[in-house]
This record gives structure tokens, sequence and C-alpha cells, in this order.
């Protein structure tokens, strides 16, 4: 290779490493998204009964102070580093890519992978903690990225009639899919307090964001949607807790849906199931625990305790599959669910990306990860 084309080469390896950092620098900042204290909205975070001191709290309970443990950096390192988990499957994971043109007017859902899903309830449609992208990171150029594509394109989805976020951190809140959404479909964003300054900062309207603290409730096309607790905390850059953080129940004329978002088990679950239940679907977080951080993600055993303390029916496990957010084997979190509610007699559905469940006429259970891994 003659010194002019060899100089050429990197020139041009130069100039997109260039535009590379270029983009970055532009990006993530506006990952971060907005801030939640700045204008008319600290008032209204000022005002609630989780709030204090600048940031959210979880709440104190018989077994837990409120404040989240901190794991041990040299523990995780070393499993992370030195583990020997199977973190990923060995075979590509199966995707189903339809999608139904018309709404259930009874019970659906269809999981997309990790938390993302569409819940179809008495002829309405709701979208849950939807992540489109490449990486659930600030930057789309580093950081987790999906082990399967999205089942189908945003712009194939149907009418929307809610967006329902639980929480503001990169694996249930992406810039790019709000961005994307927002544009396409004129539904409502409905979020925890705080979460809407960043929704704002991504050119959402404001007139199309509900912000709510617990126990608060927005009316959507004849469903009501409730803030519920959970115990987790917030944050997408240095520093934490300036939104909060929910799970969600949603309350039609017959039929209910209980969603977890992420949470540590907590005696909250309970108060919810006698407030708002009994559930005819629950969407549980079973993956990325771990005894580093045992108060941040329930483990599987606790997410069937989280759906029985709701009075759940049909049990649908979410935040696993997509991600690698653990030290766990990768099917460890639907294995363990499995075992623990075939012993407990509750039902479960375990859809593979794209699937749509009828909750009224769940399909039988196959199995279906244990061909990928």
């Amino acid at each position: 290779m003659g010194l002019n084309r060899a100089g050429k080469i990197a020139a041009g390896v130069g100039a997109a490493g260039a535009a590379a950092v270029a983009w970055a620098a532009r990006e993530i900042p506006l990952a971060f998204g907005g801030d939640p204290k700045a204008g008319d909205r600290a008032a209204r975070l000022a005002a609630s009964p989780q709030y204090r001191d600048g940031v959210f709290h979880n709440p104190p309970g018989p077994d837990r102070s409120g404040d989240l443990s901190r794991p041990e950096a040299r523990g995780v390192a070393g499993e992370l580093l030195f583990g020997k988990q199977q973190r990923k499957p060995s075979r590509p994971i199966p995707l189903v890519r339809d999608i139904a043109p018309k709404a259930s007017e009874s019970l659906a859902v269809t999981w997309f992978g990790h938390s993302s899903a569409l819940v179809e309830i008495e002829g309405h449609r709701l979208l849950i903690d939807p992540v489109w992208s490449e990486r659930c990171s600030p930057s789309q150029q580093v950081g987790p990225r999906r082990l399967h594509n999205p089942p189908v394109e945003l712009d194939l989805l149907p009418e929307i009639d809610a967006v329902l976020i639980s929480h503001d951190h990169y694996d249930h809140l992406d810039l790019h899919t709000v961005q994307q959404l927002a544009r396409i479909q004129n539904m409502p964003f409905v979020v925890p307090l705080g979460v809407g300054a960043h929704l704002e900062r991504w050119g959402v309207p404001r007139s199309r964001v509900i912000e709510l603290d617990w126990d608060e409730t927005a009316e959507v096309g004849g469903l009501r949607l409730v803030c519920t607790s959970a115990y987790h905390f917030s944050g997408r850059g240095f520093s934490n807790n300036g939104t909060l953080w929910s799970s969600w129940a949603v309350l039609g004329r017959e039929k209910k849906v209980f969603y977890s978002g992420d949470s540590g088990f907590f005696d909250g679950f309970a108060r919810t199931g006698e407030q708002y239940g009994p559930f005819d679907l629950t969407l549980i977080q079973i993956g990325a625990y771990s005894e580093h951080w045992p108060d941040i993600h329930m483990t599987p055993e606790e997410g069937l305790r989280t759906h029985l303390d709701v009075q759940g029916g049909l049990l649908v496990p979410v935040h696993w599959c997509t991600f690698v957010l653990g030290l766990h084997d990768w099917s460890e979190p639907v294995e363990r669910l499995c075992e623990a509610a075939d012993a407990a007699g509750v039902p479960v559905a375990v859809p593979r990306p794209g699937e749509r469940v009828l909750a009224d006429a769940p399909p039988k259970l196959d199995h279906w990860w244990r061909a990928v891994v």
C-alpha cells in the first residue's frame, strides 16, 4: 500500500472517529434528560410525601430502612470478570412478528422483550416502558446491547392510547424511542413525578405529559391508570433519585392489570393488592437480580410473591431475555420462576418476544427458551 493511500485511509478513520466522538458529545447530554427541579415542576416535587432533601425516597418498612444497600464493587467486578454464568443464549432468540390489527375487547398482552409490552384492555392499547434502541445506554456506541431485534418496528404499531413509564433508567426510558413515538402518534405519556422533564427536553409537548405521584390516577379512554409504589431508585446522569419510580395498576370496567416496574420486594405490593386488586394479569420483573444488590431487583421467587400479594391471576414475567444486566445465566430467571409458580399452582405464560397472549386463554407453557440456550 502506498504512503499516500495509507494516509488517506488513516485520515478517513480519524475523521470517522472524530465524527463518532462529536455525535456522542451531542447525544449523551441530551440522553441525560431534563432537570426535574427546574421551573414550576419543583413545587410539585416538593409536595410529594416521597420527596425530601431534594430527592425521592423509598418507604421504610418492617425489613427495610428505605435506603438502598450499595453493592461491594470488588465483589461485583470479580464475578463480572471471572463468573462462569452463561449470560447470553447460544442460538438466536425466536421472534413473533405479527401484531393484532384490533385491540382485544377483553385482555391481551404482547411482550416485545425486556420490560416493553403492549397491553390490550377493553378495546384500548397501552404501551409500557418501550425501548426500541440497539443499546440501553446514554450512547448508542457503548453499553448493553440487544440480544434480539425488536419484533415489530415502531411505525408498524397500531394506534396507542397511552404510554406508561415506570422510571427513568435507560432500559425503561429511551430517548430515541420516545422521540419517534411522539412524532408518529398522538398519545399521552403517563409517567411518575419528575420524569416529564426528560420528555420535555426531548421535544414532547407538556400537554402530552401526565405526571403522577403514588396513588394518583389518570383517566385515559375510560381506563384508570394508577401510579403505585415500588422500591427502587432513579437517575440518568451523575445524580440519583431526582425523579420518582413506580409500578402501575391499570383498571378497566371489568379487567385489571398490574405492572411491577423495577423493584425490590417489599410490603407495598400487598397494599396495592388490597387497594386495587385482584388483577387478571400481572407483568412482573424477574431478571437482573443479584445478592450484590438485593434491594434493587426481585428474584424470581420474590416476583412470584409479588404476584400473590397483588392478588394476580395470570403471571407474565418481564425484565429478562433482551439485555444482559445481571450476573446470572440468561435463562435462570424464567426457569426459577416456572419452578416456583408450578409448586404454588400459579398460571404462568412465557411468550416469545412479539408473541401475543390472551389472558383468558393463555398458551400452554412450552419452554421455548431451552432450545435457545
